[in-house]
């Protein structure tokens, strides 16, 4: 078990089930030990959390402000907290919308996402190209990266916020985001 935490806490990046299964043997129940050390932990200010698709070690809430008020430099004072909103509001649309291309983005916004914002967000570590699109010209495609749920806590896309409930609370327009990326996709498809 100790090796376990030993590896997860010295990593950067989340560990996977296969890292720790070479450290402790195959027999072992990784979920089992990955229990065990939550339960020594739940008093102490961090825990170990599932973040994608791996673990690590994370400050839980309750200790932010703390944390903020150091001042003191922490992994997650990375590119995600750099962000511009800008930035920030293209991501996400890459993680609801992927594969999408920098068009169907721009249209989506109704001003051109650069190529800049674009570089900026695959130089953090964000964004890797997708498969080209079918359509005319076979522009690259943007998706999300195994750091960019590492950056901000998920395990999978499945935990991101459900788009309904943005839309609910007046965060997002799902109009916005179907007439910006349909209207790309329909005009390359044939009509009969």
């Amino acid at each position: 078990m100790l090796r376990v935490e030993a590896v997860i806490f010295a990593s950067a990046e989340p560990v996977g089930r296969e890292t720790l299964a070479r450290v402790v043997g195959r027999e072992c129940s990784i979920e089992l030990l990955i229990d065990d050390l939550r339960e020594e932990l739940r008093a102490r200010p961090y825990d170990i959390v599932a973040v994608a698709g791996g673990w690590q070690h994370r400050s839980r809430t309750a200790y932010g402000s703390a944390i903020r008020a150091s001042q003191a430099p922490t992994r997650s004072s990375s590119a995600a907290a750099a962000m511009s909103e800008h930035e920030a509001a293209v991501v996400a649309a890459i993680a609801y919308l992927q594969p999408v291309t920098r068009g169907e983005l721009s249209k989506m916004f109704g001003k051109e996402v650069s190529r800049d914002t674009i570089a900026s967000l695959r130089d953090a570590g964000f964004l890797g190209s997708g498969p080209r699109s079918p359509t005319p010209g076979a522009p690259y495609t943007y998706v999300t990266t195994r750091h960019f749920l590492s950056a901000f806590g998920l395990e999978t896309l499945r935990d991101m916020p459900d788009l309904e409930r943005l839309e609910d609370a007046g965060l997002l327009s799902r109009q916005a985001l179907e007439e910006g990326t349909t209207a790309e996709h329909d005009s390359a498809v044939p009509e009969d």
